[in-house]
């Protein structure tokens, strides 16, 4: 059972510096950090500093000028003098959701203006993460002149050297977090939003957001017609709000106003291989996509691609202008992706047949026996999966094959030599990626942030000493009682105070990600009056409540839902007085608008 946690009430000053808000809302954006004129503006207006934006156009979005980037403008026009020299540029991306739409976003823009130009995504399993030395040699074997990275290449700093010593040129664009020591940065010209000097006002965009900045940077350079600088520009928009919204970072700022923007785009349906993905994957039906239509259903397709093969297939489906391939691509991610679920299911219970139920660790950590090799697509969703369920810090370790020999006793390859690689996600109770650099002498190679981490290990011998290390980091910092999870509230609400103004203010909050939770609120002393279940086997239940000291049948008086959570709640029953935490939604039923509750959870009254 979650502890119930009702976040920090707003200070007083700064609910009367804002009269003309409702409480509840100014409470909202407190809990989000929105404390100044400009950013609250921002958010609920969604205009960004007008000093700081600029637009391809009359009628265009405005969003931050790309030139505030300190290198914007040498990277625009270099890339500028190699498509005027007639010059091979590669887009070199990353094989997740957010470094193909970044890829495609680019390259597509690139052949718009007459460059030439394609795109590398490297294999996940062979090459991994960033530029490699193999690709480099490849691409140079091509004759590229150019290299532009998207997604990746910050800490590429000695494959960056070897790239310029066999003539290449450089550009890094990217979002991820710069070494502690800047004598480690890549040689060439770097645009990172998360670099403190980069001069621009919004760090936390995705890295197609910073491909779309490059993007509207060659735009504003170029001599195309404004109309048709401003057709490229929302082409784009589609794919950054899918790769903004897949990769998880902030949906405050600028990404809130690129998510919003692109999310109108992508409801018009003008990208085939898009549409033909949400068709086969029957997505939202005929409703709006919204953004958890991208977290949940979009996006884990597109990653199914390199998970069990090859971005390349992603790449395919997000630029074909066949509708053939895009129907052939879309079902083929589909399969993928059902073929994904099924492998982390079957992962998932072999690592939950290693943990003790009667007497579950403070960190979990699932290691393949000698007889598995995991898919290391996927044990980052399976170290999620167990993260969640448990409330614990978890690592899933995986073992690779680096030689073996053929037996033919047995006709198997037989291992003779074997490697670990690992993901990790964590809770925010334990910094995950500080207790990995503190065991980095085991690791050959580590990666992450505080919630999740990546790293591999060459020896079973240092497998066992970075686990013993790891063990004894988290015995220090943490107890079962500080692992107990908790749901955070936003706010509490009076059942006189719910309203249809009030749900139509807290549904403009959306679209709902990171940073921008869907509000929960909490009601006490509720009485439940009637209850009701729905679907094909009654599998949703419905009751209405109203406040204990209200009579029945009063305005104040509101059914909240429960999908799928029927045998959840089964034992409520009419009279109980409970508590209840909820969002707050409008539901808009053959044209008529009324508040409802959707339920988080709920207990009988004022029990812990």
């Amino acid at each position: 059972m979650k502890k119930w946690e009702l976040l920090k009430i707003a200070p007083a000053e700064f609910l009367a510096a804002h009269p003309e808000l409702n409480p509840v809302i100014l409470q909202l954006l407190y809990n989000r950090g929105l404390k100044e004129d400009s950013p609250i503006k921002m958010f609920l207006n969604g205009e960004l500093e007008p000093a700081l934006t600029n637009s391809l156009g009359e009628g265009t979005p405005a969003f931050y000028n790309p030139f505030l980037f300190k290198n914007m403008d040498a990277a625009a026009d270099l890339i500028i003098s190699h498509i005027k020299a007639g010059s091979r540029i590669v887009v070199y991306g990353d094989y997740d959701a957010d470094g193909v739409t970044a890829s495609v976003i680019l390259l597509e823009t690139l052949n718009t203006l007459h460059a030439k130009a394609e795109v590398y995504l490297p294999n996940r399993v062979t090459e991994g993460y960033g530029l490699n030395k193999m690709a480099i040699n490849q691409i140079v074997k091509q004759g590229v002149k150019l290299i532009v990275t998207v997604d990746n290449g910050t800490r590429n700093k000695a494959e960056v050297a070897y790239a310029k010593q066999k003539g290449l040129d450089i550009i890094i664009t990217d979002h991820h977090i710069l070494p502690e020591d800047s004598a480690d940065l890549p040689d060439c010209l770097l645009i990172n939003s998360s670099d403190p000097n980069s001069g621009y006002p919004w760090p936390y965009l995705a890295g197609v957001g910073v491909a779309f900045k490059l993007v509207s940077a060659l735009l504003t350079k170029s001599s195309l017609p404004d109309k048709q600088k401003q057709l490229i520009s929302e082409k784009c928009l589609d794919l950054v709000a899918v790769g903004t919204v897949a990769d998880m970072v902030s949906l405050l700022g600028e990404n809130r106003v690129l998510v919003k923007a692109g999310l109108k785009i992508l409801n018009a349906n003008k990208r085939l291989g898009l549409n033909e993905l949400i068709k086969v994957a029957k997505v939202n039906g005929s409703r709006p996509l919204e953004a958890w239509n991208i977290g949940w259903q979009i996006g884990p397709r597109l990653n199914a691609a390199s998970r069990l093969a090859h971005a390349n297939s992603a790449f395919a489906l997000l630029t074909t202008t066949d509708s053939a391939e895009a129907a052939g691509l879309a079902s083929e991610l589909n399969q993928r992706n059902i073929s994904r679920q099924q492998i982390t299911e079957e992962i998932t219970a072999q690592v939950e047949a290693q943990i003790d139920k009667d007497n579950i660790p403070l960190v979990i950590i699932g290691v393949s026996q000698a007889d598995q090799i995991w898919n290391e697509g996927v044990i980052g969703l399976v170290a999620g999966r167990i993260a969640e369920k448990y409330y614990r810090p978890t690592l899933i370790i995986t073992r690779l094959i680096e030689e073996a020999e053929f037996d033919a006793a047995t006709k198997k390859l037989v291992p003779k030599k074997i490697s670990f690689k690992g993901s990790g996600r964590s809770v925010e109770e334990f910094n995950l990626i500080a207790a990995v650099e503190a065991c980095a002498g085991s690791l050959d190679k580590y990666g992450g942030h505080p919630m999740a981490c990546g790293f591999s290990i060459k020896t079973e011998e240092k497998l066992t000493e970075f686990k013993t290390g790891f063990l004894a980091l988290a015995a220090a910092k943490l107890t079962p009682e500080t692992l107990t999870p908790k749901l955070k509230i936003e706010a509490g609400l009076k059942f006189n105070e719910i309203n249809l103004a009030l749900a139509e203010k807290v549904s403009a909050f959306a679209p709902y990600g990171q940073n921008n939770p869907q509000p929960r609120f909490v009601s006490y002393g509720l009485r439940l009056d009637d209850i009701a279940t729905m679907g094909f086997d009654n599998q949703h239940i419905k009751f209405r409540f109203s406040a204990v000291d209200s009579p029945t049948g009063r305005a104040d008086s509101f059914w909240a839902i429960a999908f799928g959570a029927a045998s959840e709640h089964k034992d409520f029953k009419v009279g109980d007085e409970v508590d209840l935490v909820y969002y707050l939604e409008v539901n808009d039923f053959n044209g008529r608008k009324e508040p409802q509750l959707k339920i988080v959870d709920i207990r009988l009254a004022g029990k812990i």
